[in-house]
């Protein structure tokens, strides 16, 4: 067990989720008040599950022109575009963090310089993973609230099979991987160790908090703070636990590309399940 590698991807990993979780603590508040203003994928109703299928088919079409990108597109033309999507996303996932502990004008200041700093700095592997916890913790926490448990449940299902394809099968999950972290973009985070730099998708860190910020939401409508956070903290450990067992079976086959998030969800639905089972 490479004790290295997994103490980076748990720090990362409870860092982004604390960021998360708190942003979409506020995020649930506000909309259980106004729930006119919810967002929605494709409905304002949360519990629709139309909205877990359109997500997973705005993953699917923003990939595939990805790869038409990586295709089709070389040089200069090639890097200002995966530079701008990657400074749009940063900018206004980390602004939403920012802002809702801060309050703007800091907020948008910082993270005007957060994209600024990893543009500038752009070799920089703390940088980029700073700006990928950061964007993590803002669109996990945006998307989990804008979808109830059953849609986050689908969409889970349905991108688990879609990555257990693309990586294993067409494999253009892993031609798409090396082409962004020779780049060295927010997409991915880096756990350097003395042998190897492995690389880990943002996913793997974004869609458990999506499903930790929708139980969070149901369970506020039941359960008193502090204790409302502890249905999201156990499917949570769930996940970080089948992300913990995935990493160190790849840190022991370094050159394989393995999906985590296969693995992921299953322990994340079971928990869930049996916490409901529980009556918790």
């Amino acid at each position: 067990m490479n004790s290295k590698l997994l103490a980076q991807l748990a720090v990362i990993f409870l860092v982004t989720q604390i960021i998360g979780l708190g942003t979409g603590y506020f995020l649930q508040q506000y909309f259980l008040a106004q729930p006119e203003q919810r967002p929605g994928i494709v409905s304002q109703n949360p519990e629709d599950s139309s909205n877990g299928i359109a997500l997973i088919v705005w993953i699917l079409f923003s990939t595939a022109l990805l790869l038409a990108a990586l295709k089709f597109m070389k040089g200069n033309l090639l890097d200002a575009l995966l530079k701008i999507f990657e400074a749009l996303a940063i900018f206004g996932a980390s602004w939403l963090v920012f802002s809702i502990v801060l309050g703007d004008p800091l907020g948008l200041i910082l993270a005007a310089a957060l994209v600024f700093s990893k543009n500038i700095f752009s070799k920089s592997l703390f940088l980029r993973n700073v700006a990928g916890v950061f964007a993590a913790g803002g669109a996990g926490a945006l998307i989990g609230t804008a979808m109830g448990i059953i849609p986050v449940v689908i969409f889970m299902a349905l991108l688990s099979i879609y990555d257990y394809i693309a990586v294993f099968k067409t494999k253009h999950m892993v031609t798409l991987a090396k082409s962004i972290t020779k780049k060295n973009l927010a997409f991915t985070y880096a756990l350097p160790t003395e042998g190897h730099k492995f690389e880990l998708g943002t996913g793997d860190i974004v869609i458990p908090l999506v499903f930790a910020v929708s139980v969070l939401g149901e369970s506020m409508k039941t359960i008193p703070y502090p204790a409302v956070f502890l249905p999201s903290i156990v499917v949570l450990a769930a996940s970080l636990a089948g992300l913990l067992l995935t990493i160190d079976f790849v840190s022991r086959r370094v050159g394989t590309a393995v999906p985590a998030l296969p693995l992921q969800t299953a322990f994340m639905v079971t928990a869930f399940a049996i916490m409901k089972l529980l009556g918790l």
